[in-house]
């Protein structure tokens, strides 16, 4: 999976999917939880034609094996089915083992994907067309559920835009810079609010905390200094031709500031080479004073620095990206997070239960919280973390649910959230992206790479950069 997911919850060998059965059936069985937390199953007449409901996916689950495997079982619980996890760590390149799996016609119910790999299954016929089934759902077809917004968002997705292929797994949110405000409070430093700023953001920190001022995973994460110059990620379409924008003249003094860092020592130089994961570790063990990321992760950094050895200060909160000279700024909204429906699904019923279940408060709960018993427990209505839910972040595939009647029930635990949230909400969009993206991406990020190490100049890479999109069709113009 492309590197806007999050992380890979479970650690499974890829393809290992394991059939996981169901805890509970109306009226002739019962669910208890054993000392290790695991769901147990008191079955009296359970049923042996029961369905099994089977999921590709890469980031909702357990951290464990055994976590996996009470997921499933919670999922199979509600839906009165077997549940069968294939579960593919981000590692393992999920988008293509998905299309291997379904290119060699496997049996799949409900798939994990995202935006430019969801355009390419619609693209393909591989994936159905849950419009009708959704504007008939009680809970999908619920603006409060999912926001209407976000399905305009699905159907970018969708051949000529029409028709709605997936479901959203969770609020997607944006990518913007997270810095250590300790460090600004600590040496009196203001908000930056254009490319020079941040710059002698990055100096003071390099000279007063012995850190690099930024670190990036490629150009995953360059928007906010592209918003610099009013650049967009992803395509632009202008009168039906679509351009780049990264792949611009325009984008040249965003990739010379970026060399600048890297030749001045204030960006981290494994950047190339960087996982979203090791960004993380590294803003958390103050190797660098920011990253860019996802505005959910704000106070999953602060919840996370308490257990992980951060200095007692460490205080992570979101900025607004770099503003261009009319005063504007660009954050995008990620590659929506999705669950679709395989064309030759056989449990298709079933499939889109699950897609309305997860968009529920119980689904919301396990997705977020985790299993009762394992991550939390819950008293006269009081829920409570355990230690491995502590560990674990609230995160097991929907960290923030889409849903506006979502309250998470730790408040205490969304420290910075909200101002993470505005910025995306003020200065959000979604990027145009097509079944093309996933390979154009790659050529602009090698360029850009190039540029920002210097081994061409900013001018040369965006030439060479545009001349292979144009070569391979990836743009028009």
């Amino acid at each position: 999976m492309k590197k806007s997911q999050l992380i890979a919850l479970v650690s499974t060998p890829a393809l290992a999917g394991l059939i996981l059965g169901c805890a509970t059936v109306p009226h002739n069985v019962s669910a208890s939880t054993n000392s290790a937390g695991a769901a147990e199953v008191n079955v009296k007449s359970a049923a042996a034609t029961e369905p099994t409901l089977t999921i590709a996916e890469g980031v909702i689950g357990g951290k464990t094996p055994q976590e996996n495997q009470a997921f499933a079982n919670a999922i199979g619980a509600a839906l009165h089915c077997k549940v069968k996890l294939i579960s593919v760590p981000s590692t393992d390149n999920y988008d293509q083992q998905l299309m291997t799996m379904l290119g060699a016609g496997q049996k799949i119910d409900v798939v994990y994907t995202e935006g430019s790999t969801l355009a390419e299954l619609a693209q393909k016929g591989e994936v159905t067309n849950l419009q009708s089934e959704i504007e008939k759902s009680k809970v999908l077809g619920n603006p409060k559920v999912v926001p209407q917004w976000e399905w305009n968002n699905i159907k970018l997705s969708s051949p000529n835009g029409k028709g709605i292929y997936a479901v959203p797994v969770k609020y997607q949110g944006a990518l913007m810079p997270i810095v250590r405000q300790d460090w600004m409070k600590q040496l009196g430093l203001s908000q930056p609010k254009t490319l020079n700023q941040y710059y002698n953001v990055f100096e003071e920190f390099k000279k007063k905390e012995n850190a690099y001022g930024l670190t990036l995973s490629s150009l995953y994460d360059i928007e906010p200094f592209m918003s610099a110059v009013g650049l967009k990620n992803g395509y632009v379409e202008h009168n039906g031709k679509l351009t780049i924008p990264y792949a611009t003249n325009a984008a040249v003094p965003v990739y010379a500031w970026l060399h600048k860092l890297y030749a001045n020592g204030l960006l981290d130089p494994n950047f190339v080479t960087n996982s979203t994961a090791d960004e993380r570790n590294e803003f958390l063990s103050g190797r660098v004073g920011m990253f860019v990321y996802w505005d959910a992760w704000v106070p999953m950094l602060n919840n996370l620095a308490s257990t992980q050895g951060a200095a007692a200060s460490f205080d992570a909160e979101a900025l607004p990206p770099a503003l261009g000279p009319n005063g504007k700024g660009l954050v995008s909204k990620g590659d929506t997070s999705v669950f679709a429906i395989p064309s030759n699904a056989p449990n298709k019923a079933l499939a889109f239960k699950f897609l309305e279940w997860w968009n529920t408060k119980p689904g919301e709960i396990l997705g977020s919280l985790g299993v009762k018993g394992i991550d939390y427990t819950v008293s006269n209505g009081k829920y409570k973390l355990t230690s491995t839910g502590i560990d674990e972040n609230m995160d097991h595939g929907d960290p923030e649910p889409i849903s506006s009647e979502w309250k998470n029930p730790f408040p205490s635990l969304q420290k910075g959230y909200a101002n993470a949230r505005a910025i995306g909400i003020k200065y959000g969009y979604q990027p145009l992206i097509n079944a093309n993206w996933n390979n154009a991406e790659q050529i602009v990020w090698q360029y850009g790479d190039d540029a920002i190490l210097g081994r061409l100049t900013p001018q040369q890479a965006v030439e060479e950069m545009h001349a292979a999109l144009l070569k391979d069709k990836y743009i028009s113009q």
